[in-house]
């Protein structure tokens, strides 16, 4: 009991932590601290239900949907969960649209793959504006805008990624770069330097103005034109030539300090020019990890919709459209334990009863015209009972409606010589033309 006990304890410290970073806007080290509260307690509903709301926020509805649908199978009483699903359901194409702006930023980034970045800006756009809180995708907007060395575009999105979420540490490392290459950095600094540079003029500061004697009359004038040719004579024999030596010296000086300033500057140069291509090596390779974790979110999200419909139709004992989602399900798109937990046990479900309301849905669909869709009810309630020969048979007689012989031949053949004892039997043979 008291390893519950302090392992409850710090879920709720970490909890806490969490719920005060995403106050703060600190979402990346919210998710942190959060995650961290449910290794020591899963049953945390306030962490659970809270950290998928951060990732809502940050644009992540996959992610999101995953933490709600555990909630609600962990706690199905008084969840807020309950609440934020039915209010995303309750928005009109809401999970589409999500499902869209998914896909549209998956093209982008097999776009940025075959070197048609042009493109991709124009897709990222889009989905920035249509969802500003995806941080994903303003983030990659971000690199694709320097790798084109449009470096104030790229502020501009990175800039956005930080009102969302302040401590993002790539937003701010990309942001780093962004403002060394913009000569931000430099400015800061300048206004900083300035700021405890400053020195006010104190009392003794004081402007003295040059002394000066008035002459008249012709010793003044004689002055005036002795000084002048003594002047004259002083600046062509002494002057000039000292002038223009020191001139000299000053201008290959001058060139010899500008040189060095273009040595170091070329330096620095391919010193920063180094750093991009490393930043920018490392961008690519984190997108391609993206890229690979996010390439079927269009697909995962689809099942999680489907698993949210299974569980509210058993909240109205509706089983037919449990069937019916159920045919829908690919439990090989899901990871979440809870989650195929939650499906094993509709699977268990569907064993005992569900076969039947499958069959009967291919009757249904039969009986409307639609046998396409007649025989892809048969086969999943063969796939959740194979010995189910009343299904066979049905299968085989809408094969044979279509005109698919071979296939007609086979399901009746499968009752001939695996079933004999079967009731369907005698019709198969018949069928068959036995």
């Amino acid at each position: 009991m008291d390893y519950i006990k302090r392992n409850r304890q710090i879920a709720n410290s970490f909890y806490n932590l969490g719920l005060e970073k995403a106050r703060l806007r600190d979402l990346t080290g919210a998710v942190e601290c959060l995650k961290k509260s449910l290794r020591f307690d899963k049953y945390q509903m306030d962490a659970r239900n809270l950290l998928g709301l951060v990732f809502y926020e940050m644009g992540e509805t996959a992610d999101a949907l995953t933490q709600w649908v555990i909630s609600m199978n962990l706690k199905p009483e008084g969840n807020r969960a309950d609440r934020y699903l039915e209010e995303i359901q309750r928005k009109p194409g809401q999970l589409e649209r999500e499902s869209l702006m998914i896909k549209t930023y998956n093209q982008a980034l097999l776009q940025i793959r075959t070197d048609s970045a042009d493109l991709a800006v124009m897709q990222l756009a889009k989905v920035a504006e249509a969802n500003p809180r995806f941080v994903k995708a303003q983030m990659l907007l971000a690199l694709v805008d320097m790798s084109n060395g449009d470096y104030v575009k790229a502020g501009k999105s990175l800039y956005r990624v930080l009102q969302i979420d302040k401590n993002n540490p790539k937003a701010q490392w990309y942001m780093s770069i962004v403002k060394q290459n913009t000569r931000r950095e430099d400015v800061e600094k300048k206004k900083l330097k300035n700021a405890f540079s400053h020195r006010q003029m104190e009392d003794d500061d004081t402007i003295i103005p040059p002394e000066y004697k008035e002459n008249t009359g012709w010793g003044s004038i004689l002055n005036i034109i002795a000084g002048l040719v003594i002047g004259m004579l002083v600046i062509f024999y002494l002057v000039m030539p000292a002038k223009t030596k020191s001139l000299n010296t000053a201008h290959n000086q001058e060139l010899t300090r500008y040189s060095q300033q273009i040595s170091d500057l070329n330096q620095q140069l391919a010193a920063k020019t180094e750093e991009y291509e490393e930043a920018k090596a490392s961008a690519e390779g984190m997108e391609s990890q993206l890229s690979s974790i996010d390439s079927d979110n269009q697909a995962v999200l689809a099942q999680y919709q489907a698993v949210i419909g299974i569980l509210q139709a058993y909240r109205s004992e509706d089983l037919m459209t449990v069937a019916q989602l159920y045919t829908a399900l690919d439990p090989t798109l899901i990871s979440e334990r809870s989650v195929l937990d939650i499906i094993d046990e509709v699977t268990q479900d569907m064993t005992t009863n569900g076969f039947q309301v499958l069959e009967e849905l291919g009757t249904a669909s039969w009986n409307g015209g639609n046998v396409r869709q007649a025989i892809a009810y048969y086969e999943k309630s063969l796939e959740v009972k194979p010995d189910n020969t009343g299904a066979m048979y049905l299968l085989g007689r809408a094969y044979q409606q279509t005109g698919d012989t071979d296939n007609a031949n086979l399901w009746f053949g499968k009752i001939i010589d695996e079933f004999p004892d079967s009731e369907q039997v005698e019709q198969a043979k018949a069928a068959r033309g036995y």
